[in-house]
């Protein structure tokens, strides 16, 4: 419920310089409540028999994620000789499904996993389980069904980011370092356009920070500075695949 309520408080909140500060606070405010929502508590990652718990093998691990009935099994059978049970009904997947591809003396591990609903981040379906393991991989295939409206694309990197996923992005380059005493310290090495030193000021006293020393080397936004106060990002690369080109037209396509 806080969540939504400071979801629906950005929102409404016009974007400007006067309200930079605002939602820079509303931001780090939301960051923490998802931290706490999406922290192991016993049930919110693989646990042994539960279908999730796939041992990584191979020089690199690649995740399917997308939507229920969009091709997933069918791409995973395609590319490996592993079989992963299709149908016509959606969630036929229900555990997560290896395969192996060896390319170019390099073996691939693939992981056919279920499909995730919009909600997946906070709990839906099994969401947490299946996004936990997505953490895990060196590369992310999101399978998007042509018929299918092209919001799928943001409401599935919308749940990945709720957890913590970064796609196609590096970290921040952002120096922050905590120290017992002596104040803030902000420095940057090039013109910040998204952040002034009261918006930064505003973020670190919401998570108690009252001394440290930052020294931004990129312009950052304030999604960048919670980022690297928050630590628990993983950056992967990420490639869409397009399934069922064949069911539109070259317009609709287009």
């Amino acid at each position: 419920q806080q969540i939504d309520e400071i979801e629906a408080e950005m929102a409404k909140t016009q974007r400007n310089k006067a309200t930079a500060k605002h939602l820079g606070l509303l931001k780090a405010r939301l960051a923490k409540l998802k931290r706490e929502l999406i922290a192991p508590s016993g049930g919110g990652g693989a646990k042994p028999g539960d279908g999730f718990d796939v041992a990584k093998t191979g020089d690199a691990r690649v995740g399917f994620v997308g939507f229920p009935s969009v091709g997933k099994s069918t791409l995973l059978n395609k590319l490996t000789n592993s079989f992963s049970e299709v149908g016509a009904y959606e969630f036929t997947t229900l555990t997560c499904v290896p395969g192996v591809v060896n390319y170019r003396g390099a073996k691939i591990q693939m992981l056919d996993l279920p499909g995730i609903i919009e909600g997946a981040k906070d709990g839906k379906g099994r969401g947490k389980q299946v996004i936990a393991v997505a953490r895990t991989c060196n590369l992310i295939l999101i399978v998007l069904d042509a018929t299918k409206p092209a919001t799928h694309k943001r409401i599935i990197e919308h749940e990945l980011e709720g957890f913590g996923i970064r796609l196609n992005k590096e970290p921040p380059n952002i120096q922050f370092r905590k120290k017992e005493r002596g104040g803030l310290q902000i420095t940057s090495t090039c013109q910040l356009s998204h952040l002034d030193k009261e918006t930064v000021a505003s973020i670190l006293a919401e998570y108690r920070v009252p001394n440290a020393d930052v020294c931004f080397r990129c312009d950052a936004t304030a999604d960048d500075l919670i980022d690297v106060i928050e630590r628990h990002r993983i950056y992967i690369p990420c490639v869409y695949v397009l399934n069922k080109i064949d069911a539109i037209s070259i317009e609709e396509l287009d």
